[in-house]
C-alpha cells in the first residue's frame, strides 16, 4: 500500500559519566555500548501494548478497529477489524498501522508473527511492518494476498534485513477491502502480534528488477520492485519491501553515487548498480545513464493569463490535477520535479507511457484553440500526445485522439533542445463539444527521459 534512519541521542549521559570518573571520561566513553532504542517484541497482546496506538490510512474506515472479547486466539482479547461493504460511506477499505510512541530496536528479531482469522473465506490484501504512516518510511515491508478462513492461522513475515530496524515506529500494517464474493463486507481478527527470532527462516533470495534507466545529473534514482523470498518451514514466502533494505554498489561513483541508502546521479556517463542484503548478493542489476540537463529552462509563455487554462506552469495558476502519473498497468514511467535555474519542470524517467489525469474536475476547452507543451529529451525521435474526453457526468470516456511528433512534423519534436509543441486542438479528432477533457497521455518509443513544462490550453 500504501523512510530516514533515526539516531538515538546519548549526550544526556555524558555529564554524569564525567562526574563519576572525576576526569574527562574520553577513554571510558569509547568503551561504552552504543545506546539502543527500546527492545520490545510485543505489539498487540491482550490489547495494544503500552506504547502502541492505531492510525487509520486516509480514505479508510477510520473506526474499523476494536478490541473484541468474543473471539481470541489466546487470552481474552483480540483486535477486530470491520471491513466496510462495497460503496460504503464509511470508507473504501479498512487499513492502517499500529505504531509505537517511541522508536523500537528490532534488530534482534527476524520476523513479525501473528494469528488471524476471518468471518468468511477471504484474502487479506496486505500485512506487514515498517510503515509509520508519516510518509517518510524507508523500511516498509509485507506480504500480499494471504488466504484466510474461519480458523485461526499463524502468519510469519520475515524481516529482510533486521539490522536496518534499529529505530522503527511502524510495527504492524494491514489493509483489507471488500471482495467480489463478500460485497457486504466482513470481519477479520488479529491476535498475538509480535516480533520473534525464529529458527525456521532460511535461504533469503533478494531481488531487484534489472533494466536500464536514464536520468539528468542531480536526480535521485527511482528503485522499485524490490523483494526477498525466504524459505519458512520448507515453503517459499515472498516479502515485498522498500529498496532501503539493500546496500547498493555503483561501478562508477563519478556517475552514480550511493549515499544514505539511496542512489544519486552526479555525472555524465554510464554506471552499473548492484546490491547486497546482509552479505547476500541481490539478483538483478541496473544500468544507469547520466545526462547533462538543458542549460536554460523552457521558454517563458507570453499568452495572456485570461486566455489560458494551465495544467502545469510557473507562469500561470494551474487547475487541479488528480495525478501526474496514474501508474497504469504496463507503464514503467516514474516522475519527479526537476528544477532548472529555479524553474520547476516535470521529469519523466523510463517513459513508455504516462497518464496525467484531471477527471475529478474536467476542463471545458470549448473556447480554447491550442494545447501547448514544452518538451526536452536528450535522446529520442518520437513523442506522442493523446487527449481524452469524458461525458457530461464525468462517468465514462466518450473519445480519445493521439498525435505523433518527430523531426518532420509541425510542430516538430527534436531531441537535444526544447521542443515547443503548439498543437491546434482541431488536429485532435475528438467529438464536439470538448467541454469535459479529463486526461492527457504522453508516450514514446525511444525517448525514455523527458522534461515537460508549460502544459496549458489557450485561445
Amino acid at each position: 500500500m500504501h523512510s530516514t534512519r533515526w539516531t538515538i541521542p546519548v549526550l544526556v549521559a555524558l555529564p554524569l559519566v564525567s562526574l563519576i570518573c572525576g576526569c574527562s571520561g574520553r577513554d571510558q566513553l569509547s568503551e561504552l555500548d552504543e545506546a539502543r532504542a527500546r527492545i520490545e517484541p510485543r505489539v498487540f497482546d491482550e490489547g495494544y501494548y503500552d506504547d502502541v496506538y492505531f492510525q487509520a490510512f486516509s480514505g479508510t474506515h477510520y473506526a474499523a478497529t476494536s478490541q473484541d472479547s468474543i473471539y481470541a486466539f489466546s487470552g481474552a482479547t483480540s483486535l477486530k477489524v470491520t471491513v466496510p461493504p462495497q460503496n460504503s460511506a464509511l470508507g473504501a477499505y479498512a487499513g492502517g498501522v499500529l505504531t509505537s510512541a517511541g522508536a523500537r530496536d528490532l534488530a534482534d528479531y527476524n520476523a513479525l508473527t501473528f494469528y488471524v482469522r476471518s468471518s468468511v473465506n477471504s484474502t487479506l490484501n496486505e500485512a506487514g511492518f515498517g510503515n509509520d504512516n508519516t510518509g517518510t518510511s524507508r523500511y516498509s515491508a509485507g506480504r500480499l494476498n494471504i488466504p484466510l478462513t474461519g480458523d485461526w492461522q499463524f502468519v510469519v513475515i520475515p524481516i529482510p534485513s533486521p539490522s536496518k530496524l534499529i529505530a522503527e515506529r511502524g510495527l504492524f500494517t494491514f489493509a483489507e477491502g471488500w471482495e467480489a464474493a463478500n460485497p457486504r463486507g466482513h470481519e477479520v481478527w488479529f491476535d498475538d502480534i509480535r516480533f520473534a527470532a525464529l529458527g525456521n527462516i532460511t535461504d533469503p533470495r533478494p531481488f531487484m528488477p534489472s533494466g536500464t534507466k536514464q536520468y539528468f545529473i542531480g536526480s535521485t534514482v527511482s528503485l522499485e520492485g524490490t523483494r526477498t523470498t525466504f524459505d519458512v518451514d520448507g515453503a517459499d514466502v515472498v516479502v515485498g519491501h522498500m529498496p532501503g533494505y539493500f546496500d547498493y554498489h555503483s561501478s562508477d561513483p563519478a556517475v552514480a553515487e550511493v549515499t544514505g541508502g539511496g542512489v544519486r546521479i552526479v555525472g555524465e556517463g554510464e554506471a552499473t548498480l548492484t546490491a547486497t542484503m546482509g552479505g547476500v548478493e541481490v539478483a538483478g542489476t541496473l544500468t544507469l545513464g547520466g545526462f547533462v540537463p538543458p542549460q536554460i529552462a523552457a521558454p517563458v509563455p507570453a499568452v495572456p493569463a485570461g486566455d489560458v487554462i494551465a495544467l502545469y506552469s510557473d507562469v500561470y495558476q494551474p487547475v487541479t490535477v488528480d495525478s501526474w502519473n496514474t501508474h497504469w498497468t504496463y507503464s514503467t514511467t516514474q516522475d519527479e520535479i526537476y528544477a532548472i535555474g529555479g524553474d520547476q519542470t516535470r521529469m519523466y524517467t523510463t517513459l513508455n507511457f504516462v497518464g496525467i489525469q484531471f477527471a475529478t474536475q474536467t476542463i471545458d476547452a470549448t473556447d480554447m484553440t491550442h494545447l501547448h507543451l514544452d518538451v526536452y529529451a536528450p535522446v529520442g525521435t518520437v513523442f506522442k500526445v493523446k487527449l481524452v474526453a469524458f461525458n457530461a457526468d464525468n462517468g465514462y470516456m466518450i473519445g480519445q485522439a493521439e498525435l505523433t511528433f518527430g523531426a518532420e512534423t509541425t510542430p516538430a519534436f527534436v531531441s537535444g533542445g526544447w521542443s515547443s509543441l503548439e498543437i491546434p486542438l482541431a488536429d485532435f479528432p475528438l467529438p464536439a463539444p470538448r467541454d469535459h477533457l479529463g486526461q492527457l497521455v504522453l508516450s514514446t518509443t525511444d525517448a525514455p527521459l523527458v522534461l515537460v513544462d508549460n502544459i496549458y490550453l489557450h485561445r
